[in-house]
């Protein structure tokens, strides 16, 4: 069943994964002690702000200053840091 993410939930990356840009792949990747999941351009962004400080809504905030005009931000954001916590990528406090 995955999380419902709240707009004060605070997410961050999970200490057995270390997010890093990847020059050789021309993205983000999430490195993990038996592989690596290369990421699309929205993924590395949204969890390049996962840092235990930001909340959901604040994460959303900076995406929505950063990227003008991007619509629906809020339910793609929210979909894709529910489907990170269903991968244990990041844990959430509520």
């Amino acid at each position: 069943m995955s999380m419902e993410i709240q707009p004060t939930s605070v997410p961050r990356i999970r200490p057995q994964f270390r997010l890093q840009w990847e020059e050789a792949q021309g993205c983000h990747v999430l490195l993990y002690p038996e592989g690596m999941v290369k990421l699309n351009g929205p993924a590395g962004e949204i969890l390049a702000r996962c840092d235990g400080a930001r909340s959901a809504a604040e994460i959303v905030q900076d995406l929505a200053t950063q990227f003008p005009g991007a619509e629906g931000l809020q339910a793609d954001v929210y979909q894709f840091l529910s489907t990170a916590h269903d991968n244990q990528w990041i844990h959430v406090d509520a």
